[in-house]
């Protein structure tokens, strides 16, 4: 394998992604807000605050399990050992699908379309900068086992 291959990110950059593509959504929801119909009430609060409960509780739930593991829960520093189990069986991006879901629950509760038209967008940026990445440096480590877990496990949902 090329040693590049090896190598993890060199800065964490989807959480900084989320980040800037929340405080995008923001702006564009003062400076070219979407009308949306309050006529509702509670249902989209409802809906964002169990969105978010779930984002958070999958975010804890994966890192908890990176941790348990005994490999690095941070994108940017090097992988101890494939992690294949807890939200790792549903989804190999556990943690950046739970920032996706809290930006749409972000947008439910502020009745802010941005949020979730910028989470459709954050989505394929952060699977070509940073997602394909760590793909690499998990094949570049552990070889056939990553591809069998990439074979068995969808990379989003």
């Amino acid at each position: 394998m090329n040693a590049y291959r090896a190598k993890p990110m060199t800065y964490p950059w989807p959480p900084a992604l989320y980040l800037v593509v929340m405080l995008c959504a923001v702006m564009l929801g003062r400076w070219a807000p979407i009308s949306v119909s309050h006529s509702h009430g509670w249902a989209p609060w409802l809906a964002g605050a169990a969105l978010i409960t779930m984002a958070v509780s999958l975010d804890i739930w994966a890192m908890k399990t990176l941790i348990e593991r005994h490999t690095a829960v941070m994108p940017h520093r090097c992988s101890s050992h494939l992690v294949t189990c807890g939200p790792f069986r549903y989804t190999r991006n556990p943690i950046y699908l739970g920032y996706t879901i809290l930006m749409v629950g972000f947008g439910l509760i502020n009745l802010n379309p941005w949020f979730i038209i910028m989470a459709s967008v954050a989505v394929p940026v952060t699977t070509a900068f940073a997602v394909r990445n760590e793909e690499l440096h998990l094949l570049s480590r552990y070889g056939f086992e990553f591809e069998r877990y990439c074979r068995a496990t969808n990379r989003w949902i």
